[in-house]
This record gives C-alpha cells, structure tokens and sequence, in this order.
C-alpha cells in the first residue's frame, strides 16, 4: 500500500510499477471518471496506449493493462481473476466493503498495490486492506511533500462565523433537548441503542441530525463563503467550494455566480462544468461530495470548506485538490466554521488534532 495525498503522483508510482512488473495488469478504480483519467494517464506517461483496454458498463475491452471499477470488477471477478498477476487497487480504503473485497480475496495475483490519500476508515476495517493487498511499504504527508518541493505551499484557515437569530434559538434548544436524550451515553453507544430499538436513542440521532443541518446550512456560513469568493476572484484566483449538501451548494452556486457539480447532474453536464473550469484562469466552482474523489483541477490554488465531516481522508482529499505545484503556486483552504458548535470539534478531528 502507498498512501500518498492527492496530487503527489500516486499515479505515476503505479504506473511505473506496471512498466516493472511486466505482466498483464488489472487497475481497479472508484468510478467511471477515473477510468478515463487513468487511460489518459498511460497515454501521457508510456508509449503502451496500444495495450490498455476499458472494462466497464457497455465498454469491455480486454487488454494486458485493464483500468475496471469496483462495481465492475465485483461482478466479473470470475472471469477477471485468472487473467491478471497484478491488480492495483486505486482508492484502496473501499476495498474492505463487503462487496469490493470479494475482488481481492477471489483472485490468485500474486502482485498487488493498494493507492490511498489516507487509508485509514472511520469504522477500523482498513487493517483489513492489510491482508488482500499488503502493509503500508510507503506514507508521506502534505506538509512532508510541500517541503521537498513536490506539492505546492499551503496556509489553512479557519474562519469562525455566528449563528444568528432564529438559527442561533433552535440549535440552543435542541442541544439541551439532545443531553436530555443522551443521558451520559457516547454517540456510539447512542448508535448502537438506536439499532436494538431503542426510542430515546433514536430520537437523539434526529435531534441531533437536526443540529448539523442547521449548522452547516446556516445563512452566515452563506455569507462568509460569499464574501470569500469575491475576495479571491478579485486576486485573480481559481476557486473550490467544497460542501456535503447539493441544497446548499446550489444557493452558493446562485449568490457567486460559480459553476455547479453535484451528483444529480446528468455525467455529459459534469464532464462540460468540469471542462469549462479548467479553461477559466480564473474562476470558482461548487462540489458537493461527487468531487470528494477524482477531481483533477491541477491549477486550482483555493478552497473553501464550507461543510463536511470529521473525516480526516476527506479532509485530506479536499486539500490535495489544491496542491498541485505550479509556479509561484501558493494554496489555501479556508475552512468555515459555527462557533459554540460540534463544527469546532469535527475541525480538530478531520486535521488529526483530536
């Protein structure tokens, strides 16, 4: 396994590796984007253009190097198997669910990589990577990068705004409505008495759930993304807004003026948004979580984290958005917090401090 962040050349370090092993090789990827994105990459990198083939969807070419997704790859597993001595999992922290560690466990390669910004999960399974693919043989961090050279120079800001009004009333009342519910009890351990039926506990997650909404789709998280946008265009910046909720990525897309990508865009409409963002020198652009992985937007120097979770590989993944080097590059993710919040803790966690 190679844990590196996004932008480092994870890439090229399998592609190289494929060159090494010099067998018929099984690349096995997230979604149908990154398909495309790793045939190009063996185009821009080797001279072997002639021996990679797509196996996906209605395209299935097989060819000594075969870039395939885990949904594909899950269901023709038997066929792929026997073919490929090398099998590089891209985004390895999806193998261990159920469906996609079938892949590993059911195929007799005897060479295997494992790709990942973080390979760590939320839920623990990621020693389970450990045993279908292999150890970690090599990890480096943004900063470790940023200071050799490698990754572009990067400043993280937070920028804590207030609730106000009618927003600051209700999330105070539910608070107190949730220590009531929780009685003392860890989320976790809320988690698991809501899944033996628990009322109290399953009402807690509501209330809860309720929080965060109106937290992270505040009016005054709004406003500061707002006025984050139009500072940086002004400097002549290209600019990722990154969020969890489609609801609000569209009302920030609407107030500045900014291109859109969300999920339930049609995937020719994201290919077009994508590929007039690429054109803009400067710009900004609004994703929810479909960008969390796969976005390539190598001369964007600006991010602003407007909601997310805790999760320290999303957090990774959204910074390494920005890093690509570049001459005179110098990036910086903003991250929009609630002050007096949950917002404040889930910060500290995703930055690993926590």
């Amino acid at each position: 396994v190679i844990v590196l962040p996004t932008g480092a050349g994870k890439t090229v370090v399998a592609i190289a590796a494929v060159a090494w092993a010099g067998v018929w090789s099984l690349i096995v990827v997230y979604t149908r984007d990154h398909v495309r994105q790793w045939i190009d990459a063996f185009r821009r990198f080797t001279d072997a253009q002639s021996l990679v083939g797509a196996y996906y969807g209605e395209e299935k070419r097989l060819a000594p190097i075969t870039v395939t997704t885990y949904q594909t790859a899950y269901r023709h597993i038997d066929r792929l198997a026997p073919l490929f001595p090398f099998l590089v999992f891209d985004e390895a922290h999806h193998i261990p669910a159920d469906k996609f560690k079938r892949i590993a466990s059911a195929s007799p390669a005897p060479y295997r990589m494992g790709l990942s910004a973080t390979i760590e999960r939320e839920d623990g399974r990621h020693e389970e990577v450990y045993s279908l693919v292999g150890g970690v043989v090599y990890s480096s961090s943004p900063g470790e990068l940023t200071r050799k050279g490698y990754l572009a120079p990067f400043v993280i800001r937070r920028v804590k705004v207030e609730l106000e009004g009618e927003e600051k009333r209700l999330y105070e009342d539910l608070k107190r409505k949730y220590r009531i519910l929780a009685r003392g009890r860890s989320f976790e351990k809320i988690l698991e008495d809501a899944r033996r039926g628990d009322p109290t506990a399953i009402e807690a997650i509501r209330v809860n759930t309720r929080m965060k909404e109106i937290v992270q789709l505040s009016e005054s998280k709004i406003r500061a993304v707002e006025k984050l946008v139009r500072e940086e265009l002004s400097r002549g910046s290209k600019v990722i807004v990154f969020t969890q909720y489609r609801r609000q990525a569209e009302e920030i897309a609407r107030r500045t003026g900014a291109l859109l990508l969300h999920g339930g865009l049609e995937r020719r409409v994201r290919e077009a948004t994508l590929a007039k963002f690429r054109a803009l020198k400067a710009g900004a652009l609004v994703v929810t979580t479909v960008g969390d992985e796969g976005l390539d937007i190598p001369d964007a120097n600006v991010g602003i984290l407007v909601s997310g979770t805790g999760s320290r590989r999303q957090f990774i993944q959204r910074l390494g958005r920005l890093l690509r080097p570049g001459e005179g590059k110098r990036a910086v993710l903003y991250e929009v917090i609630a002050k007096g919040t949950g917002e404040e803790l889930q910060s500290r966690r995703r930055r690993g401090r926590g």
